[in-house]
C-alpha cells in the first residue's frame, strides 16, 4: 500500500512540470471584467452604454469580452469534466504543496533553483531555435548557457541578464516549432493534470518532454529511485508560480473554464509570434 500511494505521489509530480493549466496562461490574459456601477461597455458601433442599466448590455458584448485567436473545441463537455478535475487536485493537493515549499524556502534560494533547472533545459530551447532556422536565436542559446553556467556556478546565477544581447531572448519549444512550420492547433484539449493544451502542443510537449535532460534519468535501463529526484524538483519549484497564474486567470471569472481556454490560446498566439 505504502508503495502504490509513493508512485501515486512520483506520478502527480513528475507530471506537474507540464501544468500548462498555468504555464501557459499569463496575467495580461485574464478573466472577463466583472460588471460595476461606474463600468461602460463599448458596443461593436463604437457607442457606449452604461452598466447601471443590465438590460442594455446585449449579447455581442459579452461575447467581445472573450474576443481572443480561436481554437476547436469539439469535445468540451469532456473537457470541462477534466478542467474541474484538475481544479479540485490543485486546491486539494498542488496548491498546498507549493504554499509548503514557500514557506520552507527563502525567495533567493527559490530563484537560484529556478535559473539552474532553466538552464539545463537549454537543448530544448536550442534544438527548437535550429529547427525553425533560427540559427542567431540558437546561438544566443547557446551563448547563455556557457555564459550561466560558468559564470553563473552552474547556473544558479542568470548573468546573461545583465548582458543586453542575451537579457531577453525568448524560450522556443516544439509546439511554437510546429506552429512555425504551418501546422495549426487542432482540437482544443484538457488534459489530466498537465491542464489546457491541444493536438498540436500536446505533440510537443512530449518531444520537450524528451529533450529535457532533467528527464533523461528515467529513460535509462535499470530505474533507480535517485533517478526520480531531478524531475520532482523541476515540479516543485514550478508550482509556486503556477498556481499564482492558475488563479490569476480565474478569479472573478464568470466561467472559469473559457477564461483558462482564451488566456492559454492568447498565450500560445504570443508565444509564436516572438
Amino acid at each position: 500500500m505504502k508503495l502504490i500511494s509513493h508512485s501515486i505521489a512520483l506520478t502527480l509530480l513528475a507530471a506537474a512540470p507540464l501544468l500548462s493549466s498555468c504555464a501557459s496562461a499569463n496575467k495580461k490574459a485574464t478573466a472577463a471584467p466583472v460588471a460595476c456601477a461606474s463600468c461602460k461597455v463599448k458596443s461593436k458601433k463604437g457607442s457606449t452604454r452604461s452598466e447601471k442599466n443590465p438590460r442594455s448590455v446585449s449579447k455581442s458584448d459579452e461575447v467581445d469580452e472573450y474576443a481572443v485567436p480561436e481554437i476547436a473545441d469539439p469535445i468540451e463537455p469532456v473537457n470541462r469534466a477534466i478542467f474541474r478535475f484538475n481544479d479540485g487536485l490543485y486546491t486539494v493537493l498542488l496548491r498546498p504543496i507549493a504554499k509548503g515549499y514557500e514557506f520552507m524556502l527563502p525567495k533567493v534560494l527559490r530563484k537560484g533553483i529556478d535559473n539552474a533547472f532553466v538552464n539545463v533545459e537549454y537543448p530544448v530551447r536550442l534544438v527548437n531555435c535550429t529547427l525553425q532556422g533560427k540559427f542567431k536565436r540558437a546561438g544566443q542559446e547557446s551563448e547563455k548557457f556557457v555564459v550561466n553556467t560558468v559564470a553563473g556556478v552552474g547556473g544558479l546565477i542568470r548573468v546573461s541578464d545583465k548582458i543586453d544581447s542575451l537579457a531577453n531572448v525568448p524560450a522556443e519549444d516544439t509546439g511554437s516549432t510546429f506552429a512555425n512550420w504551418g501546422m495549426g492547433h487542432g482540437a482544443y484539449l484538457v488534459l489530466p493534470v498537465l491542464g489546457p493544451s491541444s493536438v498540436r502542443d500536446g505533440t510537443g510537449l512530449a518531444f520537450d518532454y524528451a529533450l529535457n535532460p532533467i528527464n533523461w534519468g528515467i529513460f535509462w535501463h535499470g530505474h533507480h529511485p535517485w533517478t526520480d529526484i531531478p524531475p520532482e524538483a523541476n515540479t516543485l519549484r514550478q508550482l509556486p508560480g503556477e498556481m499564482s497564474r492558475y488563479d490569476t486567470t480565474t478569479k472573478d471569472a464568470v466561467d472559469p473554464y473559457i477564461s483558462v481556454r482564451n488566456a492559454w490560446v492568447q498565450n500560445r498566439a504570443d508565444a509564436v509570434k516572438k
